[in-house]
């Protein structure tokens, strides 16, 4: 590498450095903080080939849930198979439950040079929420409809059967049923019984809005029993298997991926590489009743943060 470009290569790094710091100082005014974020990016230290959103560039907003590692576990299950999303060609893609907008942003960068043509919609019943996502769009240059509403309620007739590409990341931890749909930031994780109150309800619904060669990722924990949620897809004619799993100090994550078994995408979709550790196998196996939840497939230190403010 020339000298002229490690020394272009040194002042990028500390640049981003040195945003990194300021944006996260407490004692930055917000608005001198939305200044220096709308800088940055105008500025194109956002890489225009970035397959994810610029955790720099994400609002944020005390009420909406900021991204960790299930976020990031998320956006890497997208990212492990993006090759098959270039080849399905999603003409609607949708984000149940956006929060910051982090997981809706990283969709729309990873696919912009994949997808000719792609409509991008994100749902959640924070209002806060909503403004947070459109504020994280607008900063890394992509676009969604954005809707305040409950899972997809209000929207089911206009999404019957077109929804190429679902994700969500709902409330999953267990808690007491009276804190499902709290107010504030409690509602984001509160799950309710086994963690699944939220998530059933999605699962009523999640027929109906899948086009026939669409698919449907979703985050659980081991808590969630995610062989049964997986056996209540089978029963509507889904197939499904495990993109990342991934180990913490509280519990095992998992991003699961469920396609219609007789979509012209099952055979891709069950082909493509899932994200493993190092020294791991790397098959992405097919889910049953005896599939094994419980056993690490990759690790990090910290701890699911949904988990760490319940307890």
């Amino acid at each position: 590498m020339a000298a002229a470009e490690v020394s272009t290569s040194r002042k990028q790094l500390f640049h981003k450095r040195s945003m990194d710091c300021v944006l996260s100082m407490d004692s930055v005014a917000p608005s001198l903080r939305e200044q220096l974020r709308h800088t940055y990016s105008a500025n194109n230290v956002l890489s225009p080939r970035r397959k994810s959103a610029d955790i720099r560039l994400v609002a944020r907003h005390a009420d909406v849930y900021e991204p960790c590692d299930d976020s990031f576990a998320l956006v890497d299950a997208l990212l492990a198979d993006r090759s098959h999303l270039a080849e399905l060609q999603p003409k609607l893609c949708m984000e149940i439950g956006c929060g910051s907008g982090y997981v809706i942003s990283s969709l729309a960068l990873m696919l912009r040079d994949e997808v000719e043509s792609s409509q991008y919609v994100a749902t959640d019943i924070n209002q806060a929420a909503t403004e947070t996502t459109l504020e994280t769009l607008k900063a890394h240059g992509v676009s969604a409809d954005v809707v305040r509403t409950d899972l997809v309620s209000g929207l089911e007739r206009r999404l019957a059967g077109s929804v190429d590409l679902l994700v969500f990341n709902p409330p999953y931890v267990p808690t007491p049923e009276d804190e499902v749909g709290a107010p504030g930031i409690t509602g984001t994780w509160a799950g309710g019984d086994r963690g699944r109150v939220v998530i059933d309800r999605l699962l009523g619904v999640v027929d109906g809005i899948i086009s026939s060669r669409g698919c449907f990722y979703l985050v659980t924990l081991t808590a969630n029993n995610p062989g049964e949620i997986c056996r209540i897809m089978q029963s509507k004619g889904f197939a499904s298997r495990i993109v990342v799993q991934r180990h913490t100090e509280e519990e095992s994550l998992h991003v699961l991926k469920f396609w219609r078994r007789n979509s012209q995408g099952s055979s891709s979709s069950s082909s493509s590489s899932s994200v493993v550790a190092a020294g791991s196998s790397s098959s992405s196996p097919s889910m049953d009743s005896s599939t094994n939840f419980s056993s690490p497939l990759m690790c990090l230190p910290q701890k699911i943060s949904r988990l760490a403010f319940w307890k």
